[in-house]
């Protein structure tokens, strides 16, 4: 069965991260938890182990990893903020630890402001991709530096791209699109499903799909 594989969380405390482990446990999954703050994780589970570290650091990623075959991360920059450099520091450190350990698949969430090759983003999205870059000028950029990092490497990896996170159970009809964010939200509860689907799907390896609600 497909439970019977463990996953690494990411960000699993953030906005979008407590609705998945919320949906990893329910389907009875085993999960492995990256905390920088493990006592202040209240969930109560013999599904879920906790590792004490931060996603910068390469030894608490490695710990993370061991024994688990598959990475999910929403890592966010968190309250307080991290340096927002954190974003390539993560990804240079999972592909590293995945690379030791034989791990093959990553799945991770990352902004709409990230361009590829593919796109043919509306002006709205263009507008909303050159608002961050203005305003929000260094994590952006590392945002897309991420982005290149996973593309040179040899890993399985999909970076899901974002419009606001809306942190509801309910779920709506959803988009994926490799081309253009077709709308302005995506519930935390549907984003929540399609990252666990991406763990046995190949749909979108090494490709970069917008996800919203419409």
């Amino acid at each position: 069965m497909k439970q019977n594989i463990k996953v690494a969380v990411i960000g699993g405390t953030g906005k979008s991260g407590k609705y998945l482990v919320k949906e990893l446990i329910r389907q009875g999954f085993h999960i492995k938890l990256l905390l920088r703050n493990p006592d202040n994780f209240s969930i109560k589970s013999n599904l879920v182990e906790i590792v004490a570290g931060n996603a910068a650091d390469y030894d608490s990623v490695y710990s993370l990893f061991t024994d688990s075959q598959a990475v999910i991360s929403t890592l966010g920059l968190g309250i307080p903020a991290s340096e927002p450099t954190l974003f390539s520091q993560s990804s240079s450190n999972v592909i590293k630890a995945m690379k030791a350990l034989h791990i093959r698949r990553y799945i991770v969430t990352t902004g709409l402001n990230v361009d590829t090759a593919l796109d043919k983003k509306s002006p709205k999205v263009v507008f909303a991709t050159d608002w961050m870059k203005k305003n929000f000028p260094i994590s952006t950029e590392n945002k897309q530096v991420e982005y290149e990092l996973l593309k040179a490497s040899n890993i399985d990896w999909t970076l899901v791209r974002l419009p606001l996170i809306e942190q509801t159970d309910e779920r709506f009809e959803t988009n994926v699109s490799l081309e253009d964010c077709l709308g302005d939200k995506i519930s935390a509860t549907d984003l929540a499903h399609f990252l666990i689907e991406q763990l046995f799907d190949d749909t979108f390896v090494r490709k970069a799909p917008f996800l919203s609600n419409i």
